[in-house]
């Protein structure tokens, strides 16, 4: 079950927003973030969509934690991943919009998105060295690497360059930070299906 939390979690957040933008005609999925659904028309989607896909992606840390041979420091990894479903239900709690229902980014909104994206890809790169040391998983400790590196270089780099009003590439903020989503989600949904298979297989201690 903590497995599937890993795999429906990102498939039921990313459908949730695709479809949302596709119903308001006046949102851009390529110059907007996903948080910019939480202002305007049924905000309050977007503020549960977060909500829920949070505890998901905590109930996915433990099990991958469950999951992978003990080592020492070896918490750090999932702890990481379980701050960055913290955020998500942050994120939900202070939604991007002000009081007036338009879309703003306030301190809560803000702490949530950085606990978010920088715990999954510090959290990656940290818990491909605790795969590597686990036969099971060791096949996968670059690609948890990789992808946790991506992760990060793609949050600060979409911060850096296009989330000002006058950054060069801010009318492609939208598609930058689905790009970051990408990398996360597939990686996320790659380990909790291998979490899933090897939870019905006997495993030496």
């Amino acid at each position: 079950m903590l497995g599937a939390a890993g795999v429906i979690g990102p498939i039921l957040f990313t459908g949730t927003f695709i479809v949302q933008g596709l119903l308001r005609p006046t949102y851009s999925h390529v110059a907007e973030p996903v948080s910019a659904l939480a202002a305007g028309p049924n905000g309050w989607v977007q503020d549960l969509n977060f909500l829920v896909f949070g505890p998901l992606m905590v109930a996915y840390a433990v099990g991958l934690n469950l999951g992978l041979r003990p080592s020492r420091a070896g918490l750090i990894g999932p702890g990481l991943l379980l701050v960055s479903g913290l955020g998500l239900v942050l994120v939900g709690i202070f939604p991007a919009r002000d009081a007036s229902g338009a879309f703003s980014v306030g301190p809560g909104h803000m702490v949530g998105a950085f606990m978010s994206f920088l715990g999954a890809g510090a959290g990656l790169v940290v818990i491909s060295r605790r795969m590597a040391r686990d036969p099971m998983w060791a096949w996968l400790a670059g690609y948890a690497l990789a992808s946790g590196m991506a992760t990060t270089i793609l949050f600060l780099g979409t911060g850096a360059l296009a989330v000002a009003d006058d950054a060069p590439l801010h009318p492609w903020a939208g598609l930058m930070q689905r790009a970051t989503l990408a990398v996360w989600f597939a990686c996320t949904i790659v380990f909790a299906l291998r979490l899933m298979r090897l939870s019905r297989m006997p495993r030496d201690t």
